[in-house]
């Protein structure tokens, strides 16, 4: 950890994170015709959004910034993978980390790491599955298209909304902040698929206004105290890879996770990789 990711994490811990969010969520949803494209406008200036693959590339065609931030894409932008056995890319964005998870630990960055344990809340049996399986996390940049899909087709069996903090996801506060993903605030998705059960975790970051399912719409906000969970044995939905499951108001990061020799990363999927949505990132062991 150097010197200038401290000075940036420090003052994270003392500021108020969800009252910032809520605030956030007020000014990205402002239908204020000069604010919300002055607000776009700066964004893809700052980080260069490619508007060419929006299917919408007019600025004054969306209602609100948040409207403009999760953009559906053309057609075709985003190819699936057609590969026997393969596990798509949920996300445009970042491999932040992928690999085991050793001993129900998951490794974050420079000799830290968290637990499946919390990582889904607390909840053994939920965790059990996937001690010693395998991992990835994956961070979405502000620049990215910020809709989730499915890696595998699954059946949902339980979704689980784990109250906690907002810190930034950012590398230097991953790489400074113990057990991040497992301190922040998100909702994980258990899928029964043909790999077994797969956990897709949608972490939530200062600034992070929402985070929705296709099944269920908006989950967070409400911030709540404890942990929440809603079980899907009836009229359970079935999501095919590649479909839409939820999406991000304002970004964060997507953590999957697979059980004991049930799916393996392709070789060249590593930390500090830029991936996109759709393609091969691994396979599905027989």
């Amino acid at each position: 950890m150097t010197i200038k990711e401290t000075l940036t994490t420090l003052p994270q811990y003392i500021l108020p994170h969800h009252a910032l969010s809520r605030m956030m969520s007020k000014l990205t949803h402002c239908e204020n015709k000069i604010w919300k494209n002055l607000f776009i406008k700066l964004i893809i200036r700052h980080f260069g959004v490619n508007m060419d693959e929006a299917q919408e590339p007019d600025i004054n065609a969306f209602l609100s910034f948040n409207d403009f931030f999760t953009r559906t894409l053309k057609p075709g932008v985003r190819p699936l993978t057609t590969e026997l056995n393969a596990i798509a890319c949920p996300a445009d964005g970042s491999v932040s980390q992928a690999g085991n998870i050793t001993g129900g630990k998951i490794f974050q960055a420079k000799g830290k790491s968290f637990t499946t344990l919390d990582l889904l809340g607390g909840s053994a049996e939920r965790a059990e599955p996937f001690n010693n399986g395998v991992f990835t996390t994956i961070y979405l940049s502000p620049k990215d298209y910020h809709r989730l899909h499915m890696p595998l087709t699954g059946t949902l069996r339980e979704m689980v909304h784990i109250p906690g903090r907002l810190f930034s996801v950012n590398t230097a506060t991953t790489n400074s902040v113990p057990g991040l993903f497992a301190r922040n605030e998100r909702v994980a998705a258990i899928f029964d698929t043909d790999a077994g059960p797969m956990a897709l975790v949608l972490v939530g970051a200062i600034f992070v206004s929402s985070i929705e399912t296709v099944w269920h719409g908006v989950v967070t906000p409400p911030s709540v105290t404890s942990v929440r969970s809603w079980q899907y044995q009836d009229n359970a939905p079935t999501l095919k890879i590649g479909e839409e499951m939820g999406r991000f108001n304002m970004g964060s990061t997507i953590i999957i996770l697979f059980a004991k020799d049930k799916a393996q990363w392709d070789s060249d999927f590593t930390a500090d990789k830029v991936v996109k949505l759709g393609e091969k990132i691994g396979k599905i062991l027989a």
